[in-house]
């Protein structure tokens, strides 16, 4: 029997920067080409910011996500925040948010935990509704990765891209709508495959920090993606486990648009078609914790997503962290 859920997503938002990256583009300045990063990645084109803010983007995605849920900032009552690119160290970006926003009454934070960063906060929203801390949300998936990309590694700059998902997280009704699971995870064993070394009060930001250029990401892509698709195989069987519902019932799978590759093998992995698999990383390309709501977005615009569909999320990111969500819309 499938389970009830505790929380429902009421409104969506998202936004993107204005500035659009191709292939070409970086060719220019990269020993690349479009076929080279098309064929490894499935990426043809990415967003960057330029004069905008991560607060800025989140602002544009919440307020968007407000009124379709017909919320006005003053009902919000937390802002959780995944991103690893906030604006400034101190203070959290939710905070920033929280004052462009006239949220006065929200407690807001971030949290890192890199590309599964929406699916961790709406996990962590769906157990304050649930305790009764919380009555209305405001989750956020935002990245400014275009920050902490070392542009002249080829083997990172072509892959990520900015832009921010905000979701109106409730109680849920008795619809059958909401969140019918959530699974997360980690290991942090793991952690030099995919990370930034220096910059951090560890190694903090020097002359031989700018000299090794460790105050950016760096990437073992070939065990990255191994570890990728093992997880996200185990975060999908799991996330379906714990809602009582079987590959077969999915109306769309919505993945952390990483790698296409990726995204096939954890299709084929769970039997589902690619014609249930939202696929948007040629427009976005890798925007971390934003990846999974603009998806999302994209797929309702599209006619992909009716009342009552069934919907996965899964992710996997540095740390390396994963989760996965079971959710009905």
């Amino acid at each position: 029997m499938t389970r009830r859920p505790t929380v429902a997503i009421n409104g969506l938002g998202t936004a993107v920067p204005s500035t659009v990256v191709t292939n070409d583009d970086l060719s220019k300045s990269l020993d690349t080409s479009d076929e080279w990063i098309r064929e490894r990645t499935g990426i043809r084109e990415r967003r960057v910011a330029r004069g905008e803010s991560l607060v800025s983007l989140c602002a544009t995605a919440a307020r968007q996500a407000m009124q379709a849920a017909g919320v006005t900032p003053l009902d919000l009552d937390s802002i959780i925040l995944g991103t690893v690119s906030p604006d400034r160290r101190m203070p959290g970006t939710s905070c920033d948010l929280q004052a462009v926003l006239g949220a006065h009454n929200a407690a807001a934070f971030d949290i890192s935990a890199a590309c599964p960063g929406f699916i961790y906060a709406l996990t962590i929203a769906e157990g304050l509704i649930a305790s009764g801390q919380s009555r209305t949300s405001l989750v956020l998936g935002a990245e400014k990765l275009s920050t902490i990309v070392d542009w002249q590694d080829r083997s990172t700059a072509v892959l990520f891209g900015d832009g921010a998902g905000a979701a109106v997280v409730q109680r849920a009704g008795s619809d059958g709508r909401g969140v019918l699971s959530t699974y997360i995870k980690s290991d942090g064993r793991l952690a030099p495959l995919l990370w930034i070394p220096g910059g951090g009060s560890e190694d903090p930001v020097s002359e031989k920090v700018l000299r090794e250029r460790s105050q950016y990401m760096k990437m073992a892509g070939r065990e990255v993606f191994k570890a990728a698709v093992l997880a996200m195989a185990e975060a999908t069987d799991e996330a379906l486990r714990r809602a009582c519902v079987t590959a077969e019932q999915i109306d769309l799978f919505v993945p952390h648009q990483a790698n296409v590759r990726i995204i096939e093998a954890t299709a084929k992995h769970a039997g589902i078609p690619m014609d249930k698999v939202m696929v948007n990383l040629d427009r976005y390309g890798n925007t971390s914790a934003a990846s999974i709501p603009l998806a999302l977005d994209q797929a309702i615009r599209e006619g992909r997503v009716r009342p009552g569909a069934l919907l996965l999320f899964v992710a996997f990111g540095a740390g390396f962290t994963w989760g996965s969500a079971v959710v009905r819309w």
